[in-house]
């Protein structure tokens, strides 16, 4: 009988997708931002978890460009909740020894916004147990666009895959080994593009305000369970011994 993958190989990153929170309410007859709301108790779970586990990087993609679209009642309920768990939350991750980036256009935010993350970043750049990663504003072709605006700007000629990652937002983050989507939806949507073309895709019908160490316990237990070649086969990854 296959015994069960174990969960002291913890992915080094993992990204999520954190969808749901709308359906969560619509099924309880709620409004949206209580399902938000939720959805903010269950961020804090999983951080605390994924810290626990063992995970050096955590991205949660928080809100995309295409967001910043949705109504403005709703928007202004996702700004106050992201003041709120930005203030409340940095504490908890200065003890814990837990870094904060925030990735994406964060010049479209509101401005008190702006400055909560700038200092958030700035207080707990020096820790080192886990980094968290909170992508804001963020898409992935965007974030493409924006570093190809930067590399033309730095007058280089000679251009690496190397060399443009360091232009990304994610510069000295590796890849995400995984990717899990809540929420029963099968597509990345616009995140992560460039960093995720070797990252294990998870996808769980599970709305994120329900997502809880259980659910991120399986999801990194199916990981353990994959064989990861990056193009080679089997074969070149554990090749036999020679007689």
């Amino acid at each position: 009988m296959r015994s069960e993958p174990s969960l002291e190989k913890a992915p080094r990153h993992v990204a999520i997708i954190m969808d749901g929170n709308g359906r969560w309410a619509k099924n309880r007859g709620m409004l949206r931002v209580l399902g938000h709301q939720a959805g903010i108790k269950a961020t804090r779970g999983v951080v605390r978890s994924a810290r626990r586990i063992g995970i050096k990087y955590l991205t949660l993609f928080a809100l995309s460009t295409e967001n910043l679209n949705r109504p403005k009642p709703e928007l202004n309920a996702l700004f106050n909740l992201l003041r709120e768990f930005i203030v409340k939350d940095i504490a908890e991750m200065i003890e814990n020894n837990v870094r904060l980036i925030v990735i994406g256009r964060l010049t479209v935010l509101p401005r008190d916004i702006q400055k909560l993350i700038a200092d958030a970043v700035s207080r707990t750049r020096k820790l080192k147990k886990m980094t968290l990663v909170i992508a804001i504003a963020y898409g992935g072709r965007d974030e493409i666009v924006r570093a190809a605006e930067k590399f033309a700007a730095s007058g280089r000629k000679k251009l690496s895959q190397k060399a443009f990652s360091q232009m990304l937002d994610t510069a000295g983050i590796p890849d995400p080994d995984l990717l899990v989507r809540t929420g029963d939806e099968l597509r990345i949507s616009n995140f992560l593009v460039w960093q995720s073309a070797y990252t294990e895709l998870y996808f769980t019908k599970t709305l994120w305000p329900d997502f809880s160490k259980r659910h991120l316990q399986k999801a990194v237990r199916e990981f353990n369970a994959r064989e990861r070649r990056y193009g080679l086969t089997s074969e070149q990854l554990s090749p036999k011994k020679q007689a």
